[in-house]
């Protein structure tokens, strides 16, 4: 296709990266627009973003003409400011400006580097003005009544969330107050929970929202952020911080992932992925696709929800899943904060049936219904969802969306639950599914200690062990008791990561047992091991040596290398033992040692040792050490200095590479000079410690020239 152009536009993107990425021509075309003046509207002290945002609103429709555009982080804060302004509100009043479109004068002045407004305007000031909300989960009818211009003069405050950046055109806008913030997701692969941070925008951003100020005619724009905070270029791509599933499945079925990425994903969100896979049966052990991972890739939806369509081969099974599938992707139906998944279903039955509680959303029931609906055509299923299920049908349908949050009711804690990937969460003080032995969640918040139940459906265990049979298993564990300081063996029964129950087991399995003390070792650091200095000074030496003669090859010794390495280096080394302090010195120094060959341990005493002959005749430490950054710090070596007469150049280790630093010692053992030119201390400095220590010390030789003088570690004999 020669004559095929493809063009990728956008207002945000860097596009001197992407056209560099893609060996592309880079067009650009700044549009038509006007200019649009920026000040920052300062807080007060601990003053919210929402009490802000209102005295911005306030400042702008007293100073400027148009419709005002806000941008909140989210619902949220668009909610909050919709109440504030509402209290604002006055029954009556005049437009804020009359015909002639000028408006009232009002002075300002300069604060912190900003524009601050200082009157207090008269309630009037928010007459005849239409606040409206704009953000994706409002219904069509009202996102498009916020797209039309105003017909009855009236003007308008529109409170967004950065839906407004860039996808629509909002006529009459003339003024911009932009918080600088957004609700973005952020996914956290260690725990396998997604969560929506409010973060800073990028300075992209922040240009394309003022630039919504000067579509029609000039703009202001009012930042609520102070001019010193400094914003990062461009936002962070949507791969660095999402959940990754639908994309590891595709890569999956192309059979590689070695692709050119923009922006490659991250490592851990990939693996936390393809596990996710593994648990849903898409990805076989080795991380290929399956034959039920196509089928559900060929439904175009999430591999949760994917896996929960594929679950049965009911008709009325497929119909309630399919009800579930367009619950779990809408906006939610009801306005009450119960986190009972079953309460949504049961609305939506109830709207199929004429019936709208004061509670629900009509709007919202009818486009689950409808999405409902379209499931059922494109799985070809011609049966009705069921009027009416016990809420644990719910819960069943919905384990096979969400293997890893099932979650078992802590035996000691009534509203904490145990979830099958090993972490805790809790329910609400008012939860509607309290009690409930076993519940599956399909919305959870991330919390430091224990994830909040945001919605969750009771799941029958009798049902989880015939069709989750492979996730139940017993066996003997062995761990690692810090309280005793010593290994318990237990034979535990689990689903998963969730402990069913424990018991006593007999004897210590030797393998289980090294993996245990292994295990305490990552636990309790490096510092539980039995180091002697010997050994450390090794550890240190070859640390140097790997830095100082990169071509020797020698292994990472660092903290963090041992730490990730203790299965391959120290789990051999506690074969046979069940006690941490069963290891011993020598053990340990050849467990260290053991990923150094013999003839590479001769070559780092060669060239770090641990001893010099110096000109006394007498050997001597030199002292290596590494800085608060793990990099090497010049090796010293304490000598006294009659032990030196007659050594013009300072000693060097690691093949010449690298000069001790001596620490020149008096008779006593006190230092007399730091150095790493000796040839330089014999002629400038030595006459003048000559001077001084000859008096204090005369049983010890003090020549005139020391470069010829003998070496000595002795006084003289008593009255010479």
């Amino acid at each position: 296709r020669d004559d095929l152009r493809i063009v990728v536009m956008s207002a945000t993107l860097d596009g001197e990266r992407l056209a560099t990425f893609l060996d592309a021509p880079r067009l650009s075309s700044a549009g038509r627009s006007y200019p649009v003046e920026i000040a920052h509207f300062p807080a007060r002290r601990e003053e919210a973003i929402e009490h802000q945002t209102k005295r911005a609103i306030e400042q702008a429709l007293v100073t400027h003409p148009g419709d005002v555009l806000v941008f909140l982080p989210g619902q949220r804060e668009i909610a909050h400011v919709e109440r504030l302004l509402a209290a604002a509100l006055p029954a009556a009043g005049e437009l804020l400006f009359p015909q002639s479109g000028h408006p009232a004068p009002i002075r300002a002045r300069a604060r912190h580097g900003a524009h601050d407004a200082t009157p207090q305007p008269p309630t009037s000031q928010l007459a005849d003005v239409d606040v409206l909300p704009l953000h994706g989960e409002l219904p069509l009818e009202q996102q498009t009544r916020v797209l039309q211009p105003a017909t009855d003069g009236r003007r308008r405050v529109v409170l967004a969330t950065n839906v407004a950046e860039s996808s629509v055109t909002l006529p009459g806008v003339r003024v911009v107050i932009d918080s600088g913030l957004a609700r973005e997701p952020r996914f956290d692969p260690n725990s396998g929970f997604a969560r929506l941070d409010v973060v800073s925008i990028s300075q992209a951003s922040a240009d394309q929202r003022a630039g919504r100020a000067g579509r029609v005619a000039e703009g202001f724009a009012y930042r609520l952020w102070p001019q010193s905070q400094r914003l990062e270029p461009q936002r962070r791509p949507e791969i660095a911080q999402v959940e990754l599933a639908s994309l590891a499945l595709e890569l999956a079925a192309w059979g590689s992932d070695a692709l050119r990425f923009v922006d490659p994903p991250p490592p851990g969100a990939l693996a936390a992925a393809r596990d996710l896979l593994q648990r849903l049966d898409a990805l076989d052990g080795n991380r290929v696709i399956t034959a039920r991972g196509r089928r559900m890739l060929a439904l175009g939806t999430h591999p949760r929800l994917a896996a929960m369509l594929l679950a049965s081969d009911d008709p009325s099974r497929i119909a309630l899943a399919c009800d579930l599938a367009a619950l779990i992707e809408a906006r939610d139906p009801l306005r009450s904060r119960s986190d009972a998944l079953a309460e949504r279903w049961q609305a939506l039955a109830a709207f199929r049936n004429g019936r709208v509680g004061a509670d629900a959303n009509r709007s919202a029931l009818a486009a689950i219904d409808a999405a409902s609906k379209q499931w059922r055509r494109r799985l070809r299923c011609n049966a009705h969802p069921p009027a009416d299920v016990p809420a644990h049908d719910l819960g069943d349908l919905l384990a096979h969306a969400f293997p890893d949050r099932i979650a078992r009711q802590h035996p000691q804690d009534a509203k904490r639950y145990q979830l099958a990937n090993g972490r805790m969460a809790k329910l609400f003080d008012d939860s509607a599914v309290h009690g409930e032995p076993w519940l599956v969640a399909s919305e959870l918040r991330f919390e430091a200690r224990d994830a909040l139940l945001l919605r969750a459906a009771p799941v029958d265990e009798a049902y989880l062990r015939q069709a989750f049979a492979a996730h139940f298993h017993e066996g003997d564990e062995v761990r690692w008791d810090a309280g005793r300081r010593a290994l318990a063996s237990e034979r535990i029964a689990r689903f998963d990561g969730i402990v069913l129950s424990s018991k006593p087991a007999g004897r210590v399995d030797p393998a289980l047992a090294a993996r245990a003390l292994t295990d305490a070792v990552r636990d309790l650091g490096l510092t539980a091991l039995p180091w002697t200095e010997a050994l450390s000074q090794w550890r240190v030496r070859v640390q140097c040596l790997r830095a100082w003669m990169p071509e020797l090859g020698l292994p990472d010794l660092s903290d963090a290398a041992l730490l990730s390495s203790l299965d391959a280096w120290l789990m051999p080394a506690f074969a046979g033992k069940t006690r941490l302090d069963a290891l011993d010195e020598s053990a340990l120094a050849e467990a260290l040692k053991s990923a150094v060959d013999w003839n590479l341990r001769q070559r780092i005493d060669q060239l770090a040792p641990t001893r010099i002959d110096v000109p006394s005749g007498m050997q001597r430490a030199i002292a290596y050490a590494l800085d608060d950054h793990g990099e090497p710090a010049s090796p010293v070596l304490a000598v006294k200095l009659q032990e030196l007469f007659g050594l013009a150049q300072t000693p060097r280790i690691a093949g010449g590479r690298i000069a001790l630093t001596i620490h020149l010692l008096s008779p006593g053992g006190r230092p007399l000079q730091v150095t790493q030119d000796l040839a330089g201390f014999w002629e400038r400095t030595y006459p003048e410690v000559r001077k001084e220590m000859k008096g204090r010390y005369p049983r010890h030789p003090w020549p005139d020239d020391p470069w010829n003088a003998v070496a000595t570690h002795r006084a003289k004999p008593r009255g010479t």
